[in-house]
């Protein structure tokens, strides 16, 4: 039995479904593979919850803490004067006729610096000297007749008056004498300071008038400038409160002194780099300020180098006493609010715990004394708080450096660039 031909209008419904079956082939097996590829994830989400996938631990810088004798330090602020000053001034009247120097150099004491025209108390000199000689003279010619009278007002050959009168004039000559004398010094004394020398060794500053100019002894008028700075001297101010705190806390034996009672000193630069030469501490003034309330310390510092200048900014780093067994922890590891001081220890379970903790007054450089809170050995956070965004998660704690702002970052950035690799494959792949 022969099977039945499909009427016309049967044949070409049946070709135009086999072409939309053909075309819409390659979208549905596209439709198949997106589908595959979302629900990968989310079923790796629903197995593993945040298991492997999830983001690793937040590498943070933590520092173990140790009981340590600590040197307590006040930073203060102070300004250099130089150890000795002497303003080089004018000493007789006259022009400048030569600069012996060079501004800014060393000069030894008794060193010419300046040249004043001595023609008028050289001049001056001669003539007193030529009064010396006449006086001499004159002094010379009284005794002689005083000697020759002696004999004859003896024997009464003249009379007593006339020999009393020789005798009055010789005295006369004598006086004469010792007055050109002290004029003829007078006159050397002002031609020596013709030419000016140096009264103290040290760096001389700029020369403050120059060749031709008339200077003035009534006016002193200023030449130059001579400070010695191989030692200078730093001065600056301690509150009262601080000074009675601190000698308190040494009375009831919380704090010692120095074996040697000395105290130390040293000087920061404006750069924030220690001098290397170390001081020590000349006076505390007894006197209290009663505008401030401030007392007023000196300190000695060397300065072979030349790198603290008189007038120039400094602070400095008072060490008076010595905590017996303290612990140090760097500033940025200490949140200070009015409520009180905290820091965030690492605990057995590597998560962080918020910990009080009570700081000293005096610090040490920058770093802050804890008198209480912590225990020797624990770990406490540094460095990469910002990188803590879920509170309570376990962290990955790692020694912490000076100067290491963020340990850990690079390990850090190439976990999450390696977390986030395999999302981006499929993405590019998909893509092409």
């Amino acid at each position: 039995m022969s099977t039945p031909r499909p009427a016309p209008h049967q044949l070409a419904r049946h070709s135009t479904l086999h072409r939309y079956a053909l075309a819409l082939t390659p979208l549905a097996l596209v439709l198949a593979a997106c589908g595959a590829k979302d629900a990968a994830p989310g079923a790796s989400g629903a197995g593993g919850g945040g298991g492997a996938g999830g983001p690793p631990p937040a590498t943070v810088g933590v520092i173990t803490v140790a009981n340590e004798a600590v040197a307590l330090q006040a930073e203060l602020p102070g300004r250099v004067s130089a150890h000795r000053v002497a303003q080089v001034r004018a000493r007789v009247n006259g022009v400048v006729l030569k600069q012996l120097f060079r501004e800014g150099s060393e000069v030894k004491a008794g060193q010419a610096l300046y040249q004043i025209d001595a023609g008028p108390y050289r001049a001056a000199l001669e003539s007193a000297q030529a009064s010396v000689a006449k006086g001499q003279a004159n002094l010379a010619q009284a005794a002689a007749q005083v000697e020759r009278y002696k004999p004859l007002v003896e024997a009464n050959a003249v009379s007593k008056q006339e020999y009393t009168t020789l005798v009055t004039s010789q005295k006369q000559a004598e006086a004469d004498v010792a007055t050109a004398k002290a004029a003829a010094q007078t006159a050397q004394i002002n031609l020596d300071y013709a030419s000016v020398k140096a009264p103290i060794s040290g760096r001389i500053g700029q020369s403050l008038v120059t060749e031709g100019a008339l200077v003035s002894a009534a006016e002193a008028t200023q030449l130059a400038v001579i400070q010695q700075t191989d030692t200078v001297y730093v001065n600056f101010t301690q509150s009262t409160t601080d000074v009675l705190r601190l000698r308190k806390a040494i009375g009831s034996k919380q704090l010692r002194s120095a074996g040697d009672g000395s105290v130390a000193v040293r000087v920061v630069l404006e750069d924030g780099s220690e001098l290397p030469q170390k001081g020590k501490l000349l006076f505390t003034d007894l006197t209290v300020d009663a505008t401030s309330g401030q007392i007023t310390l000196r300190a000695e510092v060397p300065n072979p180098d030349g790198l603290l200048l008189p007038g120039q900014y400094v602070r400095v780093r008072l060490s008076q006493a010595e905590l017996p067994s303290g612990m140090l922890l760097p500033q940025q590891a200490v949140t200070r609010t009015n409520q009180g001081d905290t820091v965030l220890v690492v605990d057995a379970d590597n998560k962080p715990t918020p910990r009080p903790v009570k700081i000293g007054s005096a610090s040490q450089g920058n770093q802050w004394v804890v008198l209480e809170g912590l225990k020797p050995g624990e770990q406490v956070i540094v460095d990469g708080f910002q990188k803590m965004m879920v509170p309570g998660a376990p962290v990955k704690p790692v020694p912490w450096k000076a100067g290491a702002s963020a340990p850990g970052a690079a390990a850090s950035a190439a976990a999450s660039a390696a977390a986030s690799a395999p999302a981006a494959a499929p993405s590019a792949a998909a893509s092409k």
